[in-house]
């Protein structure tokens, strides 16, 4: 049955989301070694075979896993106008019950950045989330310096909630992140007059 299940695609203006595939490895192992400069200061230390064929297949085996246990949603942003691959979206962390919630995380190749791509992503991966997967809380946190993704989370409706200290290790050192929600039913601010 796993083989006969519709994979999900999420369409934005512009991208197409969707699952990793094997035939992905060298666009990703590409734009990511050439956008190495980009993403270092906002990321974890990666491993050294990082970018190896082997740790990309183990990404699309355990990315297909996690979507089907409904544990995360991992996305590849491809323009739909020459297929090229830009970038990668994750709702990740998605807890149902009373919670209903999901943790997102994302990234763009440099030659990519700031031309609005990441915006149609969160803003497709949301809808999708509250609309299909009937989550009510969408959570992201990024570094505080981090003008471009602090912008794109707050263009996205994501609105500041605080300062997690020590949130998570960043280019080896443990580092606080400023935190932002995006709620289905946004109340904030919002008063019943009676």
């Amino acid at each position: 049955m796993f083989g006969l299940r519709k994979k999900p695609r999420i369409e934005a203006e512009r991208l197409t989301l969707r699952l990793p595939a094997h035939h992905d490895y060298k666009q990703w192992a590409d734009l990511r070694a050439g956008s190495a400069d980009h993403l270092i200061p906002w990321e974890p230390v990666r491993a050294a075979d990082h970018l190896s064929r082997r740790a990309f297949t183990n990404r699309v085996y355990w990315a297909a896993r996690a979507e089907v246990q409904g544990t995360a949603l991992p996305l590849m942003l491809i323009r739909r106008e020459d297929n090229a691959l830009l970038g990668a979206i994750t709702l990740d962390n998605i807890r149902r019950g009373p919670v209903q919630a999901g943790t997102l995380g994302y990234w763009i190749g440099a030659p990519y950045a700031r031309q609005g791509y990441m915006r149609e992503a969160i803003q497709a991966l949301v809808h999708h989330a509250f609309q299909v997967m009937d989550l009510s809380r969408i959570e992201a946190a990024c570094l505080p310096e981090n003008t471009p993704s602090r912008g794109v989370l707050e263009k996205c409706g994501f609105k500041y909630e605080g300062v997690a200290q020590s949130y998570l290790q960043i280019n080896g050192r443990w580092r606080n992140h400023v935190l932002y929600a995006n709620l289905r039913f946004d109340r904030r601010g919002k008063t019943e007059v009676g």
